[in-house]
């Protein structure tokens, strides 16, 4: 009898070999996919880049943007003030205003300072492998697991605590969205649960949006699911959610389109179409599996998918459906350069691997027989 945390167990044959195959297929595609070319991260020294660095390293020029905008800001002058001056001088686009960012972040470092963004990183990934303890511990068939589940896990946060980064969007945005899945709560009427419980995400999740707009989509997942699940009052607070920082967006791209010069350059297009190799690229180069070699490195993120795809649970279901969904966004839009966007989903998809070998072989065994479904 399958396990009723296992989605493909219990699968017809024929649907069973034909995701066999595609598994297949693209497992080898992702291993001899050529590296892509354009701007590549540096070699980051440690594993969490906490440790002694034998040499300090370059700024990067983007980062060096950052840099400035928190130094001015702790000197008291408004983001908006100068924030476009500055990316005229360091060659950036302003054009569309998208191209420059939310402010958020620039504050937060501001008044944190280094020790404080140091002591906030930590705070962040304890806050994730503690609520994904949680979480794995209530979903089926995620006990057993979550020992290496949280292991994995760590591999994926621990790219939070090189301070290299720490003035990087997408970095804390993507840590915070790794928190909010954990700290979410759709009812389970079948474990007693006859509520959701949200809000404490929902609070997480409005700070990871005003950091990077990048995470909408996975707000817009969140309020599809809770309309879904028919959690009205859920899906209510999320659909406001969006609408608020619509809102706030489209004051912020008035404030810069009013300083845009008509001799300002256009930014280059990132609808790029780089296909499978754009998904991939992104997930590896902003996460610790760009330390692994290239032909494994790519492989391991088809597993991770897989992995979230047979966990059969409501975790399991989202996580899909969000992976995917960013991987098709990778695959149509985003240049090499902007390996980074990866950093929003990469760190909650190494819990994918606890999952994977029990998937392949599920779906090894319900491609090898006919499987009746009770």
């Amino acid at each position: 009898m399958p396990a009723a945390d296992d989605r493909f167990a219990s699968w017809p044959q024929t649907r069973a070999r034909i995701l066999l195959a595609a598994v297949a297929a693209l497992l080898a595609l992702a291993a001899l996919l050529p590296e892509p070319r354009g701007k590549q991260p540096a070699t980051v020294p440690g594993l969490v880049g906490l440790g002694k660095a034998a040499k300090p390293r370059p700024r990067d020029d983007d980062l060096k943007l950052y840099d400035i905008a928190i130094e001015r800001i702790r000197h008291g002058e408004n983001y908006y003030a100068f924030i476009v001056a500055e990316h005229r001088r360091a060659q950036y686009p302003v054009r569309p205003a998208i191209a420059v960012r939310l402010p958020t972040l620039a504050y937060l470092d501001a008044a944190l300072g280094p020790v404080g963004q140091t002591v906030a990183a930590i705070a962040l990934m304890l806050a994730c492998l503690a609520a994904w303890w949680r979480r794995l511990g209530e979903e089926p068939g995620g006990r057993p697991r979550r020992k290496v589940a949280v292991a994995l896990l760590f591999m994926g946060v621990s790219l939070g605590l090189n301070r290299y980064y720490f003035v990087l969007h997408e970095l804390w945005a993507g840590m915070l969205v790794v928190l909010a899945m954990g700290l979410h709560r759709p009812a389970r009427p079948d474990a007693g649960r006859t509520r959701s419980h949200w809000i404490a995400a929902f609070a997480v999740t409005a700070l990871a949006l005003a950091i990077r707009e990048l995470v909408l989509p996975f707000v817009l997942l969140l309020a599809a699911n809770a309309f879904w699940r028919g959690a009205r009052r859920e899906a209510l607070a999320w659909s406001v959610l969006v609408l608020a920082f619509l809102g706030a967006l489209a004051i912020h791209l008035h404030i810069i389109g009013r300083q845009v010069l008509p001799s300002d350059p256009l930014s280059p297009s990132w609808l790029a179409l780089r296909g499978l190799q754009g998904w991939l690229s992104n997930i590896v180069l902003s996460s610790n599996l760009r330390f692994l070699p290239h032909w494994l490195a790519g492989p391991v993120v088809i597993l991770m998918v897989l992995g979230w795809a047979g966990w059969k649970s409501s975790a399991g279901s989202f996580a899909t459906l969000l992976y995917l969904g960013y991987g098709l966004a990778f695959i149509i839009a985003g240049r090499n350069d902007n390996f980074y966007w990866g950093m929003i989903v990469a760190p909650g998809m190494f819990i994918g691997l606890a999952f994977a070998p029990r998937a392949l072989e599920s779906l090894w065994r319900a491609s090898s027989r006919k499987v009746i479904a009770r």
